[in-house]
């Protein structure tokens, strides 16, 4: 019996805000750092979070692991 579509899309966006959480830390320099602390900041925020990129990395990443996880449902029913 194949997985349904709703059910189907609830775990791809489950998977990918994992993925997410996963490699939103990769390459991150924060502002003390790279020494350019501006008055009035976190010295902890982030100096470029390429959030873009990582959005579009995560949605690669989880769209193999759903797809391992679409073959491995297949191979057990």
């Amino acid at each position: 019996m194949p997985i349904q579509t709703p059910l189907a899309v609830a775990i791809f966006l489950t998977i990918w805000w994992i993925v997410l959480f996963a490699i939103l830390p990769l390459g991150v320099r924060s502002l003390h750092e790279d020494g350019e602390t501006p008055a009035g900041s976190d010295p902890g925020a982030p100096m470029a979070p390429m959030l873009f990129k990582k959005g579009l990395i995560t949605t690669g990443v989880s769209i193999v692991v759903f797809g391992a996880f679409l073959l491995i449902v297949k191979a057990m029913g």
